[in-house]
C-alpha cells in the first residue's frame, strides 16, 4: 500500500511539475486519477524552493530582486502549467461567445491579447503583493519572520491549488474529446481523494494562523472564490478544462496574497 501510494505520489509529481520521477512512474490513466489527492501537496513542495530561492537570494539581494526571483523558481519547477491555463482561459472568454467557440481558442496554442495582458498582469501584482506582504511582516512581526514568511510561501500555494482541485471535485470536464491530458484527473474521485486532498491544502494554512489568527477568514474567502468559479465554468462551458483549473489556480494565488496583505495591513 504504502509503495502503491508513493506511485501515486511520484506521479503527481510528474504531471503538475518538471521535477524528474524514477523511470517507473509513466501517464497511467489510474495513477494520474488519483493523483489528485497530492496536488496541493506538490503546492507545499513547489512553494517551499520559492521560499529557498527567495530566502538564499536575500541573503545577497534585496527583497524586491529576491521576490521575482522565487517567483521565477516557481514558474520553473512547474514548467509555467498554470500560467499557461490563465493565458488560455482569458483568451477564451475573452474572445469567444458560445461554448464551442471558447474552447476551440482554449485550445490554440498561440497566445492572444486578452492571455497576453493576464499574464502581464498577475506577474506584476504577485511581484508586488508578495513583496510589500513581506515588508509588512518584517515590521509587523519581531520573532520568527522567516517561519511566517515560509508559511505564507506554502500557504498560498496549497490553498490555491485546493481551490483548482475542489471544482473537479464538485463538476464535470467539460470536452468531450478524450484528447486533454488533464481528462484523467476528472475520472472517478473518491472520498479518499477529497480527504487527502483538504489536508495538505489547509494543513499549512493552519500552522500560519497559529501566528495570526486573523487569517481565518481567507479559507471560506478561498472556497466561496472556487465554488463560484465553478459555477461560471458551468454556466458557460457545461463543465471546466484543464485551462480553467490553472487560471484558478493563479488567480487563487493572487487572492490569498492580496487578503494575506490586506489583513496584516489593516491589522498594522
Amino acid at each position: 500500500m504504502i509503495k502503491n501510494e508513493i506511485k501515486i505520489f511520484l506521479t503527481s509529481i510528474m504531471f503538475y511539475t518538471r521535477i524528474p520521477c524514477p523511470s517507473f512512474v509513466d501517464h497511467s490513466e489510474e495513477y494520474l486519477n488519483k493523483a489528485t489527492r497530492y496536488f496541493p501537496l506538490v503546492g507545499i513542495i513547489v512553494g517551499s524552493l520559492s521560499f529557498f530561492s527567495f530566502w538564499l537570494t536575500n541573503l545577497i539581494f534585496n527583497e524586491q530582486i529576491s521576490v521575482l526571483i522565487s517567483i521565477a523558481t516557481g514558474i520553473f519547477v512547474t514548467g509555467a502549467f498554470h500560467e499557461d491555463g490563465l493565458a488560455d482561459t482569458f483568451d477564451g472568454f475573452g474572445g469567444g461567445w458560445t461554448k464551442e467557440k471558447i474552447l476551440e481558442i482554449m485550445k490554440d496554442s498561440r497566445i492572444g491579447t486578452y492571455g497576453a495582458i493576464s499574464l502581464i498582469l498577475s506577474l506584476l501584482l504577485k511581484v508586488l503583493i508578495l513583496y510589500s506582504l513581506i515588508l509588512e511582516i518584517n515590521s509587523y512581526f519581531s520573532q520568527n519572520i522567516n517561519l511566517i514568511i515560509f508559511l505564507i510561501f506554502i500557504s498560498y500555494h496549497s490553498l490555491s491549488r485546493l481551490s483548482a482541485i475542489n471544482i473537479v471535485f464538485t463538476s464535470g470536464y467539460s470536452r468531450a474529446d478524450d484528447q486533454s491530458k488533464s481528462k484523467p484527473v476528472a475520472k472517478n474521485n473518491t472520498y479518499i481523494e477529497i480527504i487527502i486532498a483538504y489536508f495538505w491544502g489547509i494543513t499549512p494554512f493552519i500552522f500560519l494562523c497559529f501566528f495570526n489568527l486573523q487569517y481565518l477568514p481567507i479559507l471560506p474567502i478561498i472556497w466561496l472564490f472556487s465554488i463560484l468559479s465553478t459555477k461560471y465554468f458551468i454556466k458557460h462551458l457545461e463543465g471546466y478544462t484543464g485551462d480553467c483549473l490553472g487560471a484558478v489556480e493563479q488567480l487563487s494565488e493572487l487572492l490569498c496574497l492580496f487578503l494575506f496583505l490586506g489583513i496584516l495591513s489593516f491589522q498594522g
